[in-house]
């Protein structure tokens, strides 16, 4: 359960420790890059994060590979770059002029995750990154470097070198970037050939609890029916979970550095029954890990509490900074991770 709880929540939670009061908002043009059949959206303040050093050393340890991929190509990516040509070699080599990348200009960033058509069991991640670009002058910079466009419509999308990703401008206060595929799709989205999240209901609804919030994420049915039988463990093989696991129909979290740490996860179920049957399964997996875990696991479950009202179930958990702290250098913490 306490893997699960890493790998749904915590991992994305510490991309932006001690994010402050700020929220990270996604503008309509972002909104309509993101495809319709989307399960999850992780949506960061990431100009907060990247000033702050301990933010910067926790997501070195936690990030899953996936996201780091990502950030990595946007911390690469050189805004002014040039060649120039070896004098005892005719090859051309590349040097940074001001070694300015474009991460500079990030302020919100998000990762979708989402399925390329309603039928499709596969998955595809495209990023998202809001900011003041100053774009003329990174087109002037795939100019030298003889980069041409891929013409996705009126959409120019260009490679992004060393990275295997691309990326498209949609307006100069938006940059879509991913694999060629999955900015496709976030195209096709924006232009209208494909339904977007903005007629996605549910997610919407959502979206609207959480995105003041520095740090939100929200998911879709299939993900919060996975993210809820990877945490309640063996407890999810109950007949108890499947009665009522079809009707999970979304979920949302959100986190806040501001005094202490706070977590709150929210799982709309429709009706109160299900709301109640899932927080007595995972008030009872905690209760049975209080009693047979660690003195680490003791303390981190403490901290938790879990409820049900109105077809709503939540989570609660809140720790003040030297606790959580101490959760994070802890050998369970590291187990968890590895």
């Amino acid at each position: 359960m306490l893997k699960a709880f890493v790998k749904f929540w915590i991992c994305p939670m510490l991309l932006a420790a001690a994010t402050l009061a700020q929220g990270a908002q996604l503008s309509t043009d972002a909104r309509t890059a993101i495809p319709h059949e989307l399960q999850q959206l992780v949506v960061i303040d990431y100009r907060t994060m990247q000033n702050s050093s301990a933010a910067m050393d926790l997501r070195e340890r936690v990030m899953p590979p996936e996201l780091k991929k990502f950030d990595e190509a946007l911390r690469r990516f050189a805004v002014n770059e040039k060649e120039k040509t070896d004098p005892k070699s005719p090859q051309k080599i590349t040097e940074d002029s001001g070694k300015e990348n474009i991460d500079q200009y990030v302020d919100q960033l998000a990762f979708a995750l989402f399925r390329p058509n309603a039928t499709s069991e596969e998955m595809t991640t495209v990023g998202i990154a809001q900011g003041q670009f100053p774009v003329q002058d990174i087109l002037a910079n795939f100019t030298r470097q003889k980069v041409k466009p891929i013409l996705v419509r009126t959409n120019k999308v260009y490679p992004l070198a060393k990275t295997g990703m691309v990326l498209c401008f949609v307006d100069p206060s938006t940059m879509v970037f991913g694999g060629k595929e999955s900015v496709d799709h976030a195209l096709d989205a924006r232009d209208g050939v494909a339904t977007s999240l903005l007629t996605n209901g549910p997610m919407m609804d959502a979206m609207k609890t959480v995105d003041s919030e520095p740090l939100w994420s929200i998911m879709d049915d299939k993900g919060t029916q996975t993210m809820m039988r990877q945490i309640l463990g063996e407890a999810g093989t109950l007949t108890d979970f499947e009665t009522v696991r079809k009707r999970l129909n979304a979920s949302w979290y959100s986190m806040n550095f501001q005094h202490g740490v706070k977590f709150d996860l929210t799982i709309s179920t429709g009706d109160s029954f299900a709301a109640a049957t899932i927080s007595s399964l995972l008030t009872a997996a905690v209760m049975v890990r209080k009693l047979s875990g660690t003195d680490a696991e003791k303390t981190a479950l403490a901290d938790t509490s879990v409820g049900a009202s109105s077809g709503l179930m939540s989570i609660h958990f809140a720790a003040s900074d030297s606790d959580f702290s101490s959760l994070l250098h802890s050998p369970l913490f590291q187990s968890m991770l590895h």
